[in-house]
């Protein structure tokens, strides 16, 4: 059975090859390229394919946008495969593809990748629900768990800990915004997403914002701790 697959990827000559490896394995078929992550979830919409070739940072904010579409995957589309390839090995990334679980989820880094037959073979794993994590994310996701074994912070990207530290500091998203050189919107996004990583959900009686900070000022002062 033929396997259909989109790629996301706003570099174009970047994507090009991508679609160039995956075109030409005679069970793989492209059915568009796009540049943004916005323009990935209509394609999704409008036709949904068996799997995803994500990068990591995309328009409009450069910042998670492919893990963001993954994540909402798992609800929207569950039987849907996503291969992230990225040229970042980083733990937050891979914790936020991974917390719902790794079937049908591969993280491999771009550089990495040095046979068309990885990609090829991710896909297919994905495809069939298995998962594919390339060994070097593995070990930084390990070593990861030793230092936090119970952590939900390990699971906030570097942005999103920058942003939870700025909010630490009593700043409203206008102020996040400015310091971090980002648009409100943006701001909002990724405290949604910490939000979300750290288990707060809405209820009347919980302020998820001073329980973020709260966690936040937590786990530093233990880090402190054991250091000194």
């Amino acid at each position: 059975m033929t396997v259909r697959v989109l790629v996301a990827e706003d570099a174009l000559l970047v994507r090009e090859g991508i679609v160039m490896v995956i075109a030409r394995q005679p069970d793989l078929e492209v059915l568009a390229g796009c540049a943004t992550r916005d323009e990935l979830r209509e394609l999704i919409a409008q036709d949904p394919p068996d799997v995803v070739v994500t990068d990591v940072r995309m328009p409009p904010t450069f910042e998670d946008e492919g893990i963001q579409v993954a994540v909402e995957l798992r609800e929207t589309h569950p039987q849907m495969g996503v291969v992230v390839l990225s040229q970042y090995a980083e733990p937050g990334y891979a914790n936020a593809l991974l917390a719902g679980g790794s079937a049908g989820r591969a993280y491999l880094l771009k550089e990495r990748v040095s046979d068309p037959n990885q990609l090829a073979d991710a896909i297919r794993t994905v495809a069939n629900g298995g998962s594919v994590i390339d060994p070097t994310v593995v070990d930084l996701l390990v070593h990861s768990s030793a230092r936090h074994p119970k952590s939900p912070m390990a699971m906030l990207t570097a942005r999103e800990l920058e942003v939870l530290d700025q909010v630490a500091q009593g700043k409203s998203n206008a102020g996040v915004a400015a310091a971090l050189t980002l648009t409100e919107r943006a701001v909002e996004k990724h405290i949604n997403a910490l939000f979300a990583k750290l288990g707060l959900a809405v209820t009347p009686d919980v302020n998820r914002r001073v329980a973020a900070v709260l966690l936040h000022l937590s786990e530093r002062g233990s880090s402190s701790g054991k250091g000194s």
